[in-house]
């Protein structure tokens, strides 16, 4: 099974470029290389009729997010990752072991 490689990562801020959604920006929530699409907040908006159950007793029609063709999107801003400071901490008998520390600003 071969690796998908795509241009997008989840948490990045994306503008829809082309398609029915198009000038529309948010964040990248999911990533599905199997299928060549993103799901994020503020693209495309599907409604999803929901039967009648305890939590909805006369059923409903729900808004919810839905995934974008990842050629229809393009990137603005990448997440930046909060990096700590790796530090060893010795145990007992012997070993040793790496940790993460958030950085404190100062």
């Amino acid at each position: 099974m071969n690796r998908i490689k795509s241009h997008v990562k989840k948490g990045d801020h994306v503008e829809v470029i082309s398609g029915n959604y198009r000038g529309s920006s948010g964040r990248i929530l999911a990533v599905l290389p199997s299928k060549q699409r993103v799901g994020g907040e503020g693209g495309r908006i599907v409604k999803k009729h929901l039967r009648k159950s305890q939590d909805n007793p006369s059923g409903k029609i729900a808004e919810r997010e839905g995934p974008i063709h990842i050629s229809n999107v393009r990137l603005l801003e990448r997440e930046k990752p909060e990096k700590g400071r790796k530090a060893k901490k010795e145990k007992q008998g012997g070993h040793s072991e790496r940790t993460e520390e958030a950085r404190t600003e100062s």
